[in-house]
């Protein structure tokens, strides 16, 4: 519990944050700041403020990659698609006076609900839920990535040309970034094939919309109730304008009935009812009215994506910069990542 109490204080500097909020949103009797332990990117806390239940969402404490943990572009795009037909919660407020807590922050509308990662709901537990929480998954995809970007106030969110041949650099220089901390620890095999592959391999056309970045179910929360509802889209920031078939890649590679990291991936996709990948590739081109081609690249983009991504928790591990117990596994599980990238770029494994 010390471990927890001081990492929190890192967070949050609780009397800072009190005098704050009373400008913004007025005088409280009773105040809570609470650390939530699940996430495992940008951190969230739950606030009481009076009778106003809060999500605080900060990036985490210590030195961070570049760009890795924009909290104020998940705030500008909540607010920017608040009364679209893609489900987020309110926004309440942005800070970017890093004076207050030691880093950017906003609040927003606490939601009911689950965020489902380890375990499904019983009450989804029968195969006509389970097939339903997969196609409100893939609905709510391809709401964003055929939302009007320009009518809601995005059109200079982010540069469409181009984006795919970024994100193979951005994730490359990313996964230097910890490399520079982690490559004393051990290797990790194919790295550089893995990224001349997909350099050699981007598309030369694709689709420009809104994407999300980081699509997957445990970024989306499901409403009280049956039947299945999404209630919001959480975990916004990195969205941006770019290619659609990124998002799919990388939903892909954590709707899978063999994950590869149990803490971050459902393990129960094999239960009856769960769309298969195909079926789930095959509504969205039936929502969206879009096209999911160059699938072995867009997977081995999702899984360059997470080894980077891991990478960075090794390294904010090594660094002393995070207490999540998740982040030294990672020396084992980013080889192995890798090790299932190569074999996509092979051609040896199923996607």
């Amino acid at each position: 519990m010390a471990e927890n109490k001081t990492y929190l204080d890192r967070l949050v500097d609780k009397s800072a944050l009190k005098e704050y909020l009373e400008r913004e949103l007025g005088d409280a009797r009773a105040v809570t700041v609470q650390y939530h332990d699940e996430g495992h990117s940008n951190e969230t806390l739950f606030i009481e403020w009076g009778e106003q239940n809060l999500v605080m969402r900060r990036p985490p404490a210590g030195e961070t990659a570049d760009t890795a943990h924009d909290v104020l572009r998940e705030y500008r795009v909540i607010s920017s698609l608040e009364d679209t037909g893609v489900p987020v919660p309110n926004p309440i407020l942005a800070c970017d006076d890093t004076s207050v807590i030691g880093g950017k922050f906003y609040l927003m509308e606490r939601l009911e609900g689950d965020v489902i990662r380890d375990h499904e709901p019983d009450r989804f537990a029968t195969a006509g839920q389970r097939r339903q929480v997969g196609e409100t998954l893939i609905d709510t995809l391809a709401e964003i990535h055929t939302i009007d970007y320009e009518a809601v106030g995005l059109s200079d969110l982010g540069r469409p040309e181009g984006y795919t041949e970024r994100q193979v650099e951005r994730w490359g220089k990313q996964f230097d970034w910890a490399y520079e901390t982690t490559a004393d620890e051990r290797d990790v095999p194919h790295i550089d094939e893995i990224a001349e592959w997909l350099e050699a391999n981007i598309p030369e056309e694709y689709e420009h919309t809104l994407v999300h970045g980081d699509f997957k179910l445990d970024n989306v929360m499901y409403a009280p109730g049956t039947p299945p509802k999404i209630n919001a889209v959480l975990d916004w920031e990195m969205g941006t304008l770019g290619d659609p078939s990124a998002d799919i890649g990388w939903m892909l590679c954590y709707w899978d009935t063999d994950p590869l990291i149990d803490e971050l991936m459902p393990t129960f996709l094999d239960q009856p009812g769960y769309p298969s990948k195909e079926e789930l590739v095959e509504r969205y081109e039936e929502q969206s009215g879009l096209e999911f081609t160059n699938r072995r690249f867009y997977v081995a983009l999702g899984l360059y994506m997470l080894i980077a991504v891991c990478e960075m928790f090794y390294a904010r591990y090594l660094n002393g910069n995070s207490n999540d117990d998740l982040y030294p596994k990672m020396g084992s599980v980013v080889p192995e990542i890798s090790q299932r990238a190569k074999e996509v770029i092979d051609g040896e494994r199923d996607i």
